[in-house]
């Protein structure tokens, strides 16, 4: 028996499962044909087709399968290799929209170069691969082997610090302000949940707008500050009309947070905690556009 995997990636990998079955008309691949589709959908008359099993039941697969033929994914190889199964990997290709990028491609390298499967990077390279499958040698594989550990490592602690600090590169605005506009939040909503539970009352009106006053005022002295050096890295040296912008603009969303809270709260009974949340979401979007477009807007 032959099992095909295809991971858990979200994207189709039909090119593999198309050639297989062409492999099967023609009579090179004979033996029976059990696939894990995963998110790819294909119908065949050829194979055994299902999208996805437990762990425990794939092993079972994999145990009884006489040999592997699997995307170039990580978890993939290595759970056909701790079976010490023969393995042919086939990368799925971002040209072919069926990954986000060529990783798959560079991981198949290297295995290939420890000798632990059989590599196909076009297509039509698989009949030979099969052919070859009986003959191959693989190098004996351990789970503990120092090589691979520090190759597999090394290479997804790179590519995901690279891909990480691309992409904060390019949104680092963006990015920063979100991550103080959620310790804005953070710092607002403790605030106000405090209050809630220590000297302002929940049921009366009044003291709803006071604790939502409050929590904002702290709330907008942090955001200053912050925003100001981290985020928006203002250089204007006339501060304190900055400053006012600022407080001009949060304040314009304080009436909008007053108003939701009033509705949420008051008039629908609803949790206050929740609609404190709810407010606070609403509030952080139109507070970066306001500090964007008008108080810290470089000129």
């Amino acid at each position: 028996m032959i099992l095909v995997t295809l991971g858990t990636q979200d994207k189709e990998f039909t090119r593999l499962l198309e050639e297989i079955d062409r492999l099967i008309d023609k009579k090179v691949i004979t033996d029976k044909v059990v696939v894990q589709a995963g998110y790819t959908k294909y119908k065949s008359k050829n194979m055994e087709i299902f999208d996805y099993v437990p762990t425990d039941e794939l092993d079972k697969y994999i145990d009884k399968a006489d040999y592997v033929i699997t995307h170039a994914g990580v978890g993939s190889v290595f759970s056909a290799l701790n079976k010490n199964k023969k393995i042919i990997a086939v990368p799925r290709l971002s040209k072919y929209k069926e990954h986000n990028n060529d990783h798959q491609l560079e991981l198949l390298e290297e295995f290939s170069k420890e000798n632990l499967l059989i590599p196909v990077v076009e297509m039509d390279e698989l009949e030979e691969a099969i052919k070859k499958i009986d003959k191959f040698k693989p190098s004996k594989y351990s789970s503990n082997n120092k090589n691979m550990i520090k190759l597999v490592s090394s290479y997804i602690d790179e590519n995901e610090s690279k891909g990480l600090v691309r992409l904060f590169n390019k949104h680092r605005e963006v990015m920063m302000y979100l991550i103080f506009g959620v310790l804005t939040t953070i710092v607002s909503v403790l605030t106000r949940i405090l209050l809630f539970h220590t000297v302002c009352n929940p049921d009366k009106a009044l003291e709803v707008q006071i604790a939502t006053i409050i929590s904002n005022a702290v709330g907008i002295t942090f955001a200053y500050f912050t925003n100001r050096k981290y985020v928006f890295e203002s250089t204007n040296k006339n501060r304190l009309k900055e400053a006012f912008s600022f407080v001009t603009g949060r304040l314009s969303t304080l009436g909008m947070d007053m108003l939701i809270m009033f509705i949420g709260v008051t008039v629908l009974k609803g949790n206050e905690t929740i609609v404190t949340l709810i407010s606070q979401f609403i509030v952080i979007v139109a507070n970066y556009l306001i500090s964007k477009l008008f108080v810290f807007k470089k000129n």
